[in-house]
């Protein structure tokens, strides 16, 4: 759709491979960076950063790609396998300087990439209902019934009176 930027020649095979595959999708959507943000859960930033070979992106944007250029089934499935691929190989930033945090054993985001866990609203399972006690319900039920005949009652009264 447009010229892209070389990628840098360091580039490990597996990712210049699903980050130029990465491209061939996007352009077949025929979508702008922002429009295919706003169809995605994913800023246009973001995938200048993925599509740039700068960041590797997560799971769930590949899937939405897919999604948005209409793959399916084993098509988005072989993107998947090349996400696996790429992020093993992606180069990882290096590490910064220890500090007292390092010190005190936590580690830094830029050892282990992990998957965005971000889902957007319509990849998330259904929640089920909160589940409500049956004692309530049946409380409920029983003032709602007591209510009732109370009525009649009073409704009967005035009636015969």
């Amino acid at each position: 759709m447009g010229t892209w930027q070389p990628l840098p020649d360091d580039l490990p095979s597996e990712v210049r491979h699903f980050v130029e595959q990465l491209r061939q999708l996007k352009d077949t959507t025929g979508l702008s960076l922002a429009a295919l943000g706003a169809r995605t859960a994913y800023s246009k930033s973001s995938w200048q950063r993925y599509l740039n070979a700068v960041q590797p992106p997560p799971r769930q944007a590949v899937a939405a790609l897919c999604r948005v250029a209409g793959l399916a089934g084993a098509d988005a499935e072989r993107h998947g396998v090349r996400w696996e691929l790429a992020v093993e190989a992606w180069p990882r930033p290096a590490p910064p300087p220890p500090t007292a945090a390092a010190d005190s054993g936590s580690t830094g985001a830029a050892e282990d990439y992990e998957d965005d866990p971000t889902l957007p609203w319509w990849d998330r399972p259904e929640e089920p209902p909160p589940h409500r006690p049956a004692g309530r319900r049946l409380l409920l039920c029983a003032v709602l019934l007591l209510l009732l005949l109370l009525a009649a009652a009073v409704g009967a009264a005035v009636a015969s009176g």
